[in-house]
């Protein structure tokens, strides 16, 4: 099992993790991602797939202290933040100009 962190762009946003299986976390991150966008993620694969994984995905939060890890993370309706994610890989993040933000 995987971990997932969705972020999305709602005011009262709690950042909720979730468990997916190896197949569904494979189905949502690509090529060593661990940070997608969700408008990537249905551009990249079969709507259809994603639904159904999307819908046991939330049956399946977890509690945070209760998480052993965080193995990728969602981004809904936070486009703009596209920009710091350059490679879609946390600890590569970047400022705009380019300079590395780790």
């Amino acid at each position: 099992m995987k971990n997932i962190q969705v972020i999305d762009g709602a005011k009262n946003c709690v950042y909720a993790i979730f468990m997916a299986t190896e197949e569904e976390f494979a189905l949502i991150f690509h090529d060593g991602a661990d940070i997608v966008f969700v408008e990537e993620v249905y551009a990249k694969s079969d709507e259809q797939l994603l639904d159904a994984a999307f819908n046991n995905i939330w049956q399946c939060r977890i509690r945070k202290c209760d998480a052993q890890g965080i193995h990728g993370i969602i981004f809904y309706e936070l486009a703009e933040k596209m920009v710091y994610y350059p490679t879609r890989k946390d600890e590569e993040a970047m400022n705009p100009n380019g300079s590395r933000l780790r």
